[in-house]
């Protein structure tokens, strides 16, 4: 499959800028890929698709607030500073994307905060808006990250053109977020409310829980037509032992096992045994799924309508079938569904 197979017509006013009132009120469009039928519902009938001992994986990675603003000194312009990754926590070292870069350059230091109490130093350039800053900070490591947190906001995609709202610090994290180390929220996860997680733990589903820390790697556009050729960016994922546990019982018991979001999906496909179970993992993963794939794991997916041409619309066209999906896409822009982060919600078995 080449990229221009991944292309298509996105009306702008279908970009959701805001998520549905309540989570699980969100549209869900189903798509059964034996019948090759489509189904339109909301986000909370899932339930309907699912059967006791059943299995939801979850990612419970947590968005931190990714987001600076700072001053250059000297000139006092106004930065952008995005914090990708922590490299080294004793020397506070970070990867970043600052923003307008042209301005940035080795040696530069960086004033961040009404009381300029927390300051960078640019010790690196790494790409065209990359550099590795080296935070100087009177404090403990503890009262450093806490800092960056009273000074970040949340990072909102770039498409979202209207400001960030407080309430956005709570609508971009899942209800079930617990590991800090994402820039960008795990979105098909936003539309679970403690209601519909109750309702399904009641019903008798299992859940197991995930990290993959969703980096801007994610969101890169792909910009070769092989898509064999395209590089994704390594996240880090962790799958520990009650986790594989649960999964590779349902496996055994040929329940169905649903993936919440592309992120779970691609750290599953990363820890695959060679006789298709689950193995723990800890580390970073770069791997790219796009069609023809054969899935081990999961035999079912909840996912957004993504943007074209993206890896993660790669993934579920590999997962769907390609023209299931197609097909589905133009649906979705035909009935006005959202797409994106705070869009609405996909359910492929």
């Amino acid at each position: 499959m080449k990229l221009s197979h991944f292309n298509f017509d996105l009306p702008k006013e279908l970009l959701a800028e805001y998520p549905a009132e309540n989570r699980d009120e969100a549209r869900l469009m189903v798509l059964n890929r034996k019948t090759q039928t489509i189904e339109h519902k909301l986000f909370k009938d899932l339930i309907d698709y699912f059967d006791a001992d059943d299995v939801m994986v979850l990612n419970n990675t947590k968005v931190f607030p990714a987001r600076l603003y700072g001053n250059k000194e000297k000139t006092g312009a106004r930065i952008e500073v995005f914090l990708l990754r922590e490299l080294n926590s004793e020397t506070r070292l970070w990867d970043v994307l600052v923003d307008p870069a042209r301005k940035i350059r080795i040696g530069n230091k960086l004033y961040f905060g009404d009381d300029e109490s927390l300051v960078a130093e640019v010790i690196d350039n790494t790409t065209s808006r990359g550099r590795t800053l080296r935070f100087l900070y009177d404090g403990s490591y503890q009262e450093f990250r806490n800092k960056l947190t009273e000074l970040g906001e949340t990072p909102l995609p770039k498409y979202i053109k209207r400001e960030v709202e407080p309430e956005d610090a709570e609508r971009y994290q899942t209800i079930f977020a617990k590991e800090e180390g994402a820039v960008a929220a795990p979105t098909a996860g936003l539309h679970f409310s403690k209601h519909l997680l109750k309702r399904l733990e009641i019903k008798g589903l299992n859940f197991a829980e995930v990290t993959l820390h969703v980096g801007l790697g994610t969101f890169s556009p792909v910009e070769v037509e092989d898509l064999s050729k395209h590089k994704m960016d390594s996240e880090e994922a962790y799958i520990h032992a009650p986790a594989t546990a649960t999964i590779n019982n349902a496996i055994k018991e040929n329940r169905r096992i649903c993936a919440v979001g592309t992120t779970v999906m691609r750290a599953l496909e990363s820890s695959v045994s060679s006789n298709h179970t689950l193995n723990e993992f800890s580390g970073w993963t770069n791997k790219f799924i796009f069609p023809p794939y054969d899935f081990s794991i999961a035999n079912c997916m909840i996912t957004n309508f993504h943007t074209p041409k993206s890896t993660l619309m790669m993934m579920v066209s590999a997962f769907a079938g390609h023209d299931f999906m197609k097909e589905a896409y133009e649906e979705a822009v035909k009935e006005k569904y959202k797409f994106y982060s705070y869009g609405d919600a996909m359910l492929i078995i």
